[in-house]
């Protein structure tokens, strides 16, 4: 029982190419098994950590895994989208993204060299579901552009004639940026444990 949680940080890697290959064809079947993974992959990031927590299987590898895993999985989709939906995930978005956690990781490292834990902000947890949120429509209306009228037409709207999109982005990118601040600008004494 007690890898069981590790297992799971491990199964969101390895989802993590699958998604982003099935995201590259372009047919609703290839759309709707992208969505289909993410979603498990996404859902898998709640459960290891309630489990690891519920039967007192927390470790170092697990401490280190998971964050990795979603920065794999939520920058993959990112860069992938980059690619694909470039007049709604610009490059600079995805820089920003991975700038933040490149940054909160070097705090992080910094702070366990000198003997001390970085604890995690519930804002932060709730960045990745922000993060995931976005992601998860951005898959759901790709997916929904290949159904047939009027529900690709609408798909499209929000994907190409409106700014709802883009703008959903830009909330993702500030609430990160915000999120990564807070690390930085908290007093070290708040932010780290003994």
């Amino acid at each position: 029982m007690r890898y069981i949680p590790n297992l799971l940080t491990a199964a969101r890697i390895v989802l993590t190419p699958a998604v982003l290959l099935l995201l590259t064809v372009p047919s609703l079947a290839g759309q709707t098994a992208a969505v289909v993974l993410f979603v498990a992959a996404s859902v898998s990031d709640y459960y290891d950590g309630a489990l690891a927590r519920r039967i007192g299987a927390r470790s170092r590898l697990g401490q280190f895994l998971d964050p990795l895993a979603d920065k794999i999985l939520v920058l993959g989709v990112f860069a992938t989208l980059a690619v694909l939906e470039p007049d709604i995930v610009p490059w600079w978005a995805v820089a920003v993204i991975a700038l933040r956690d490149l940054v909160v990781t070097g705090v992080r490292t910094w702070a366990e060299s000198h003997g001390r834990t970085l604890r995690t902000f519930w804002m932060a947890k709730l960045k990745t579901l922000v993060q995931l949120s976005f992601l998860f429509w951005m898959l759901v209306l790709r997916a929904a552009s290949h159904l047939p009228l009027p529900i690709r037409h609408g798909a499209e709207w929000l994907l190409d004639g409106s700014i709802a999109a883009y703008g959903f982005l830009l909330v993702v990118v500030a609430f990160t940026v915000g999120t990564g601040v807070l690390y930085i600008v908290q007093p070290q004494e708040d932010v780290l444990d003994a």
